[in-house]
C-alpha cells in the first residue's frame, strides 16, 4: 500500500490492485473445474502459461524454479496465487515465484509461506532474491524446497 510522505494512506498501487484481481479470477476458475484431477491439470497448465508469458529473464528463472520444485517436492501442486506461480500442499501455499516484472522490482523472488518448514531458531529467511538461476542456485533451491515440505 502506498502513502504520502506525511504518512497519509493513498490506497493500493496499480500492481497491488492487479494482483488482487488476478487472485479473484484464480478463485473463480478453481471453483469451475470439475474433478480433483481436472483441477490439478488445469492449475498446472495455468502456471505454465503464466511462466511462458513472462519476459525472458523472469521466464528462464521461473522455468528452472518450476522444474526444481516439481522434481524435489512432487507432493506440492502448482497453482496460480495472486497471478504468480505457486506450489501448494492440501490447497495451502508453501512457496511461490514472484517475477521482477510483477511489482517492478530489480530482482525476482522465491518466497515461502508460514506453511514452509524452514524454521531455524527465533529468526529465518522466508524469501530469497533471484537474479539468475545457476546450477549452484538450483541446488540451494532444491534443499530449501525439501526442507520446506519436510
Amino acid at each position: 500500500m502506498s502513502s504520502t510522505g506525511s504518512g497519509t494512506y493513498e490506497g493500493f498501487t496499480a500492481e497491488e490492485r492487479a494482483a488482487m484481481k488476478d487472485h479473484a479470477r484464480e478463485v473463480k476458475a478453481a471453483a469451475r473445474h470439475a474433478s480433483r484431477a481436472d483441477k490439478a491439470a488445469e492449475a498446472e497448465r495455468e502456471v505454465l502459461a503464466k511462466i511462458a508469458g513472462m519476459r525472458e529473464s523472469d521466464r528462464v528463472m521461473a522455468e528452472r524454479v518450476h522444474a526444481v520444485v516439481t522434481a524435489g517436492a512432487p507432493e506440492l501442486a502448482p497453482k496460480l496465487w495472486y497471478g504468480m506461480p505457486a506450489y501448494a500442499r492440501d490447497g495451502r501455499i508453501v512457496c511461490f515465484f514472484q517475477s521482477a516484472e510483477k511489482f517492478k522490482a530489480r530482482y525476482a523472488t522465491l518466497g515461502f509461506s508460514d506453511q514452509a518448514r524452514l524454521d531455524d531458531g527465533p529468526m529465518w529467511a522466508a524469501g530469497f532474491a533471484l537474479t539468475e538461476v545457476t546450477a549452484e542456485v538450483e541446488e540451494r533451491l532444491a534443499e530449501l524446497v525439501k526442507r520446506a515440505v519436510g
